[in-house]
């Protein structure tokens, strides 16, 4: 029907075989049910899945056009396959990820989507008692803590990328160029009017996750380098400190002997203290200025593909070719 508001949701895929069908019937419903007044289209982007998933995804995307789908060449990440799938969308809304294994539960969307139509330009979801191991639930409080205390600007937090953002924010992303976008932090560096819906993740019922302790690390760390210099000034405020410390100690051990008259250590020992010390104190604090400029040039100059291309399904036209985005493959599949 003409008229009608479009909403996409976007969905990284790896090996996902048992999750993706149930994820699609799972949108399908509560659009048919509930947002019946709105059309959708639901990108899947696969990172080169090596079981069944493409197969499935291709299967349903002949009987619904709706359905569209991009497969990368090789596995780039979830963050770098799913900004990619931003790109691509043309919703008036977009939800940013939906998890293959509905984790982020999609029944959600429709009070993102009344949330959105009051005016908010942002609408992301706080995880609130999560299904997991106490370990891991401490580790992700103590992250989502730091990158809120020090990141230059407002991320909220226990907020991931199960957020539903106006046109007005996908627009503002293409103007990022980030290799490693951390898409929450580019979201919050938008601003706009935002507004948090409280909800409990669920458990995974099907298959395994694909991140391992490696890649949670790796997506942690860019985080508080993408949107924060602290590290990088607490190496250089760390250094000066042992600095300070080894020269103190030296006019303490000055005083003592002088006092006393006597040696406190063998001959030699106090000056390779104060010189081992004060030495890689002063390189951490020169590491820490250099890493400054280090760290801003780092940000500037990478300028690799977001992700390349093997194929689309379902897509009107092929994806443009630039620094963030490339196509290997110029035969795209276009129907639906």
């Amino acid at each position: 029907m003409e008229g009608k508001k479009l909403i996409s949701i976007v969905t990284p895929c790896y090996n996902e075989e048992e999750n993706v069908v149930g994820c699609y019937e799972a949108v399908q419903r509560i659009f048919k049910e509930e947002l019946s007044d709105y059309e959708y289209e639901h990108i899947f982007c696969d990172n080169a899945s090596t079981d069944g998933t493409v197969r499935l995804l291709k299967e349903i995307a002949q009987q619904d056009p709706r359905l569209k789908i991009i497969v990368n060449a090789r596995n780039f990440g979830p963050f770098h396959s799913t900004f990619n799938g931003l790109l691509t969308t043309r919703g008036d809304a977009v939800l940013v990820s939906l998890p293959a294994d509905l984790q982020d539960p999609p029944e959600l969307l429709p009070a993102f989507v009344n949330k959105w139509r009051e005016g908010h330009e942002v609408v992301f979801g706080v995880r609130k008692g999560r299904e997991e191991g106490f370990f891991l639930a401490a580790l992700r409080k103590l992250y989502y803590g730091l990158v809120a205390r020090f990141a230059y600007l407002h991320i909220p937090p226990d907020a991931g990328e199960f957020q539903l953002v106006d046109r007005v924010i996908i627009e503002t992303l293409r103007g990022f160029d980030d290799h490693y976008p951390y898409i929450r932090g580019m979201i919050a560096n938008c601003g706009f009017r935002t507004v948090g819906i409280e909800y409990k993740p669920k458990a995974r019922k099907k298959g395994f996750s694909k991140n391992r302790l490696y890649h949670l690390i790796d997506q942690g760390l860019n985080g508080l380098v993408s949107f924060t210099m602290v590290p990088l000034r607490l190496c250089m405020f760390f250094g000066l400190i042992i600095a300070v410390s080894s020269i103190l100690f030296s006019l303490v051990t000055f005083v003592l002997n002088l006092i006393y008259f006597r040696e406190f250590a063998p001959p030699g020992i106090p000056t390779l203290i104060v010189a081992l010390f004060f030495f890689a104190g002063l390189q951490l604090f020169f590491f820490g200025v250099l890493g400054e400029y280090i760290g801003a040039i780092h940000f500037q100059v990478r300028k690799r593909p977001l992700v390349i291309e093997r194929e689309r399904i379902n897509f009107d036209e092929p994806a443009p070719v630039s620094s963030g985005q490339h196509s290997a493959d110029q035969g795209f599949d276009r129907s639906g």
